[in-house]
């Protein structure tokens, strides 16, 4: 068996999403911020795994299903007797939505669990989602990337923010910006994690936690920007059809990762060009659809010769 190189830990979860004006109809989906780079990252060739715990029912069938198609180590996927985490989109436009999950089965995710030597061939760990926000979960997520870290692992950390991150989330935020080589944001995270308008302020207020890391700033059609001390590099948006932007964020950041893995020589702005490429390419497909290796490329070619 291949050991993984990547693993991605957190939540896996169902999107419950209304179908229908009157709410009477609902189409489940797979997802999860965490789960979905770990599928990126084996779509992208890179021997990966999920770390987190779902249920045994219908919708754990589902994740396990679909983690098991992305090629992850089932070694690292927990099945538990507890009930799934749900997320409840009850409104498309503006999205409107509700997690349900009190004693759900990612909660009792145990890390003493993994298998013995996954730090001998890890190279990368991922967190963030909501999964750093559902306490006890969250310490057992930042305790687990403390590890990784005194194992010499690179971590990248994408707090991906959503409703429940307000006030009492601060502390998870520092914990985690400090302990990353990588921190992938957005503008939309910068506004709901500090709770301001004043973006600019915000970003320079995450920085400070670690000024250290690389910072992977994503800006939607804006395009991204990585920074690194005081220096900076810029990237338009790639054009594409757009089915959807579900996931695109997930697929930038293991586009990243798997950009500095792979070829650790690339020029920064590189690094940046390739991980733009496949947010683009994940929006070409509908729902949290993990793009290959070769549209990527495909992407960055035709981006380079624009």
């Amino acid at each position: 068996m291949t050991e993984p190189v990547f693993i991605s830990a957190g939540e896996a979860l169902t999107d419950l999403i209304v179908a229908d004006p009157a709410r009477t109809q609902w189409t489940a989906r797979t997802g999860g911020s965490t789960w979905n780079v770990a599928r990126a990252m084996a779509k992208l060739g890179v021997p990966s795994a999920f770390a987190g715990a779902i249920s045994r029912d219908v919708f754990g069938d589902a994740l396990w299903e679909a983690s098991m198609a992305s090629g992850l180590d089932a070694r690292f996927l927990q099945r538990l007797d507890k009930s799934p985490l749900l997320a409840i989109v009850h409104q498309l436009s503006p999205p409107s939505y509700f997690f349900v999950g009190d004693d759900s089965a990612d909660l009792h995710f145990d890390p003493r669990a993994l298998p013995e030597n996954w730090r001998t061939h890890c190279r990368w760990m991922h967190f963030g989602g909501i999964s750093l926000a559902r306490r006890p979960l969250a310490d057992a997520l930042v305790a687990l990337a403390r590890e990784a870290k005194r194992a010499g692992i690179r971590i990248s950390y994408d707090p991906n923010w959503r409703l429940l991150m307000d006030e009492r989330y601060d502390a998870t935020l520092r914990a985690m910006t400090e302990l990353a080589d990588v921190v992938k944001v957005s503008d939309e995270d910068l506004a709901g994690l500090f709770r301001t308008d004043d973006i600019e302020a915000a970003f320079a207020t995450l920085r400070s936690f670690n000024p250290a890391a690389q910072y992977l700033y994503t800006r939607g059609e804006h395009g991204a920007s990585l920074h690194v001390g005081d220096a900076a590099w810029h990237a338009p948006a790639v054009a594409v059809p757009v089915a959807d932007t579900v996931g695109a964020g997930d697929a930038s950041i293991a586009g990243f990762a798997f950009s500095q893995l792979a070829a650790p020589a690339r020029a920064p702005g590189e690094h940046l060009r390739f991980a733009v490429a496949a947010g683009a390419a994940a929006c070409i497909g509908a729902g949290a659809t993990p793009p290959a290796l070769s549209d990527v490329e495909k992407l960055v070619l035709e981006a380079n010769l624009s």
